[in-house]
């Protein structure tokens, strides 16, 4: 690789980290976001919503399509967030 493009990679990377730093933010806030959620939720067999997840997934390759992103991408995103989120929901479910 030349220098040259060394130093953009450099800097395109530089450009990835700081987007990331965001990211870490947002998925931070979408954390306690879930946790009121779960506050919520009477019962286990609450956690798993099949109708909003669908709906969710639905209006993320829209946006894609919009946006003009692979809504391949997206979709493996979002479906892999959500599950992340059950897990955790499954994980620190209180029985009241």
């Amino acid at each position: 690789m030349s220098p040259y493009k060394k130093k953009q990679l450099n800097k395109i990377r530089y450009e990835l980290d700081k987007l990331d730093n965001h990211l870490i933010q947002i998925i931070k806030k979408r954390t306690n976001l879930v946790k009121k959620v779960l506050e919520l939720k009477e019962k286990k067999n609450q956690i798993v919503d099949k109708k909003r997840i669908s709906s969710i997934l639905r209006n993320i390759k829209k946006k894609s399509l919009k946006n003009n992103i692979d809504p391949k991408i997206t979709n493996k995103i979002w479906r892999n967030m959500i599950y992340a989120y059950i897990d955790f929901e499954k994980r620190n479910f209180k029985k009241k």
